[in-house]
């Protein structure tokens, strides 16, 4: 197959280019692996200490993971540049699973979970005909909407800030948009290290200027975190189990498996192998397995679940360097990174509408690319209906959460997430709705 690589899967870059390749991707990757767990942290309340933990462990067990996804353990990874990280469709549910029994609850029904990933891995041609690319482009378009909620909370200072009476000042919405439009400025640029960059470069930014407002507090951070490190520690916090949250995760699962099948085929046709056959099979079936063992090993280790990072396709095309080996570097920087405390700490002491401004303009693609699934596909009478019936109800639920109050308390665990919701009522209507033309 006739392509522009100048380094294929196989092939072995000289330390130079694979470092400054590996670089390129840690860049891009970076702020969306730290994110869920700042965001999480943030909305359960967690103590600078707990964020910081829950962040190093997110760069560490995304670099075993990496490192899995591209050498290959036996029958698990894909064995192509494929990065994962913390995945941001686990978020909503994840907060309502925390509010219900902290994180033992998160981690126990994460773990608990993950092997519908890893079923679906081996019996994907069967599911096929239920998760159509509708079903899956109905998800992730809930998965940003409902998260874009969180990211204008972020935006306003967060809900600290709510409870203290300071949400929405002129400071924090500043600061906001400054990021946010910074990112937008270096995304558009015609500089590829600057739209790499972008949303790091935001970030800076609008840390300095929170910095200059008063809004960083180092009190906080811990100065022995300069000489310390951060030794993983399996179970630290417990396990739980809870039957409602194991549902409305698991589902989550489902739809990851149907990404990370996506992603694998587009890394696959970026990187000049073929998309059909047994060894596509084999590349597909062991990615989506490797997606869920890392997820499971993540909730081992204190982090949340994993999926395939999708951005670092483009990041293939951009540098022509497709070289699996290349990975064992991004994976050795993101362990390296994750094992000093102190990148944790700093970061967990950024101010909420540091992260509203970046997490808004992800949350929005995220939507954005369920939309484009969507739209992939023929709208007839039928797809209108389904997209009519989860979309009701998943925004619906999000948007007015005690429309469940009297339900049984299972139900509205279950039901709880607008996600969830719509995702069921996604795969049902698809199913069950016949429209005779």
């Amino acid at each position: 197959m006739k392509n522009d690589l100048i380094y294929g899967v196989e092939d072995r870059p000289p330390f130079k280019e694979a470092f400054f390749a590996a670089l390129q991707h840690l860049l891009a990757i970076f702020v969306a692996i730290i994110t869920p767990p700042l965001i999480i942290s943030g909305a359960l309340k967690l103590d600078a200490e707990t964020t910081g933990f829950l962040v190093s462990m997110a760069l560490f067990v995304s670099g075993v993971s990496t490192y899995i996804q591209c050498r290959r353990v036996g029958p698990v990874g894909a064995k192509l540049l494929c990065i994962q990280g913390t995945s941001f469709s686990f978020i909503g549910p994840i907060i309502s699973t925390g509010l219900l029994g902290g994180l033992p609850l998160i981690f126990g029904v994460c773990i608990a979970a993950s092997p519908v990933e890893m079923v679906v891995s081996r019996t994907f041609k069967y599911l096929r005909h239920i998760i159509t690319p509708l079903v899956s482009g109905i998800v992730v378009l809930l998965i940003g909407l409902s998260l874009i909620k969180v990211g204008i909370v972020a935006c306003g200072g967060g809900y600290g800030a709510m409870e203290a009476g300071t949400f929405a000042t002129w400071d924090n919405l500043s600061i906001a948009s400054l990021v946010l439009l910074s990112v937008l400025f270096f995304n558009r640029s015609t500089n590829k290290y600057l739209r790499m960059s972008s949303i790091v470069l935001g970030i800076l930014l609008g840390y300095g200027l929170a910095f200059a407002l008063g809004k960083v507090d180092l009190s906080t951070l811990n100065t022995d975190l300069l000489f310390s490190l951060n030794i993983p520690m399996p179970f630290k916090y417990g396990l739980a189990f809870n039957w409602s949250s194991f549902i409305a995760i698991g589902l989550i699962y489902l739809i990851t498996a149907i990404e990370a099948t996506g992603d694998v085929t587009a890394n696959s046709m970026i990187s000049g192998l073929p998309v059909e056959g047994e060894s596509y099979v084999k590349r597909v079936s062991g990615g989506v397995l490797a997606d869920g063992v890392n997820s499971c090993l993540a909730g081992v280790f204190n982090s949340f679940p994993n999926s395939i990072f999708a951005q670092n396709n483009g990041i293939i095309q951009l540098t022509g360097v497709a070289s699996r080996h290349v990975g064992y570097y991004i994976a050795g920087m993101l362990v390296v990174l994750g094992l000093f405390p102190i990148v944790g700490g700093v970061f967990s002491v950024m101010p909420e509408p540091v992260l509203g401004g970046a997490t808004l303009l992800m949350f929005g693609t995220v939507a954005a690319a369920g939309i484009r699934i969507v739209a992939s596909q023929q709208i007839g009478r039928k797809e209108t209906l389904v997209l009519a019936v989860s979309l009701s109800l998943g925004l619906g639920v999000e948007l007015i959460p005690d429309v469940l109050s009297q339900a049984p308390e299972a139900i509205r665990s279950i039901f709880s997430s607008g996600i969830t919701t719509g995702g069921v009522a996604a795969i049902i209507s698809n199913a069950v709705i016949r429209v005779k033309d």
